[in-house]
C-alpha cells in the first residue's frame, strides 16, 4: 500500500528550545511548558489556540494529561506515543494527518528533561529485554558498541572514522551559543579518550544535558499568516523492525532504510536534493549507519564518506548543524531537537545557517537502533 500524506499542507508555524545544557530548579513539565509558550509566541498564537497536544516525558507515563492540566487546556486530542527518540516523528505524522482532516486546528509537539541537573546521568524507563538482561549489558551503550564493532569487522570502519563524526559535530557546536560542548576537539583527542565499550570511547557517546523543545503546527494556509516563515512538512515516515538489537537480522542495517525511502517518496525528493541533515547521533556509529541507510552513500562506505570533514562546517554535506546530541544537547530523547534545527535551517535562523537551504531532513532513533523515523521539511517555495 502506498503512503498517502498531505505534502506541504501542514507547516511548522512556531518553534523554540529552552534550557539547553543545564537548567537547575526546573522539572521536565515546567521546561516543556516554557518551550511551548516560547514557540507560541514565535507563532503569534496564545495557549488557548492549542487543541492537539503531543508530548513524551521520560518521568511521566501520563504526560499528555499532566501537561494539559499544567497549561490549563482541554485539548481535543492528546498523544503520548513512546518510541524513544523517534516518538516525536510519530507525533508529527499523526498531527499532520489530523490537521489536514480538520480534526485539529493547532497542534503542539513538546518535550522537556532535566536529566543533567536532576540526576546527572542518563535516565530512561527502558531496559534490556529479559533474555538480554542475563548478560547484564550496560544499556543502551553495549548495543551501539556491538553495532559499531560489527560494522568495523564487516566493512573496515575505523575509530578515526568514528572520530570524524564527533569532530564534525563539535565544529558546528562551536558556532552555536546554545550548544553545551564548544571547546575544540580533534581526532587525536578522540583516539586518546577513555574507552567505555569497545570500540566506542567517551567522545563517541552523546552528552547528558537538560533541555526542552516545542513545535507549533497548523495548516499551511493559516501558517502563512504568522509572524515567521512557515516551514511546510513534506513527508514523514516511521519504521520499527524490533525492540532489542539481538533480534535484528543485520545489525549494520537499520529501519532508517525503510523510513527514509518512504519519507522521501512522500516529499518527492532524492538524497541529492537535500541540503542539510539533522541525524539522531546518540553515538558516532549512528551517523554513519544513517548516512548509509538513508541513501547518502552505499552500505559499508559511511566511514570513508565522513572523512576529511565532509559533514562538518565547510564540508559538502552539512550534518547536525547545531552540534547534535554529541555536542549541542542530549536530554534523554533528542528527536524533537533535530526537527527544530531542520526548521531553523529552512528559516535561515539557525546559529550557523546553511546558505540557500531549501530542503532539510531530520531523522529520529529510538531504543537500541530499534525505532527509526524520518521527516522532510521545505521552504514554502518548494510546495
Amino acid at each position: 500500500m502506498a503512503d498517502r500524506f498531505p505534502r506541504g499542507r501542514v507547516a511548522i508555524r512556531g518553534l523554540a528550545t529552552y534550557g539547553l545544557g543545564e537548567c537547575p530548579g526546573h522539572t521536565p513539565i515546567e521546561m516543556a511548558a516554557r518551550a511551548i509558550r516560547l514557540a507560541l509566541a514565535d507563532a503569534g498564537l496564545g495557549v488557548a489556540a492549542i487543541d492537539g497536544l503531543f508530548v513524551c516525558l521520560a518521568d511521566d507515563l501520563f504526560a499528555g494529561l499532566s501537561l494539559a492540566q499544567y497549561l490549563g487546556l482541554h485539548p481535543r486530542f492528546t498523544d503520548n506515543n513512546r518510541t524513544g527518540g523517534a516518538s516525536f516523528f510519530s507525533h508529527l505524522a499523526t498531527a499532520c494527518l489530523m490537521l489536514e482532516a480538520g480534526y485539529l486546528d493547532c497542534a503542539v509537539i513538546a518535550y522537556g528533561s532535566n536529566q543533567r541537573s536532576g540526576g546527572g546521568k542518563l535516565s530512561t524507563p527502558a531496559r534490556p529485554d529479559s533474555w538480554d538482561a542475563l548478560a547484564a549489558p550496560p544499556y543502551p551503550l553495549a548495543y551501539y558498541a556491538l553495532a559499531a564493532a560489527r560494522h568495523a569487522h564487516q566493512y573496515g570502519t575505523t575509530r578515526a572514522q568514528l572520530a570524524e563524526v564527533a569532530v564534525a559535530a563539535r565544529g558546528w557546536a562551536m558556532g552555536n551559543p546554545e550548544a553545551f560542548a564548544r571547546t575544540p576537539l580533534a581526532i587525536a583527542d578522540c583516539l586518546a579518550a577513555r574507552m567505555v565499550a569497545t570500540p566506542l570511547c567517551v567522545r563517541d557517546c552523546c552528552l547528558v544535558t537538560d533541555g526542552a523543545a516545542a513545535l507549533v503546527l497548523t495548516r499551511m494556509a493559516e501558517a502563512r499568516d504568522g509572524p515567521a516563515l512557515p516551514v511546510p512538512v513534506l513527508g514523514v515516515a516511521a519504521a520499527t523492525w524490533y525492540n532489542s538489537l539481538s533480534q535484528a537480522e543485520d545489525i549494520t542495517t537499520t529501519a532508517a532504510a525503510e523510513s527514509g525511502a518512504r519519507a522521501m517518496a512522500m516529499a518527492g525528493v532524492s538524497p541529492a536534493q537535500i541540503d542539510v541533515l539533522q541525524l539522531y547521533d546518540a553515538f558516532t556509529i549512528n551517523t554513519i549507519l544513517f548516512l548509509e541507510d538513508l541513501g547518502f552513500c552505499a552500505k559499508g562506505e559511511g566511514g570513508a564518506f565522513v572523512e576529511g570533514g565532509r559533514i562538518g562546517p565547510g564540508g559538502s554535506l552539512p550534518v547536525n548543524t547545531n552540534g547534535g546530541g554529541l555536542s549541542c544537547c542530549h536530554p534523554g530523547m533528542y528527536g524533537l531537537f533535530t526537527m527544530v534545527e531542520a526548521a531553523r535551517q529552512i528559516r535561515g535562523s539557525a546559529a550557523t545557517p546553511v546558505p540557500g537551504a531549501r530542503i532539510a531532513l531530520a531523522h529520529g532513533n529510538g531504543g537500541t537502533l530499534s525505532a527509526q523515523a524520518t521527516a522532510l521539511f521545505g521552504h514554502p517555495d518548494t510546495v
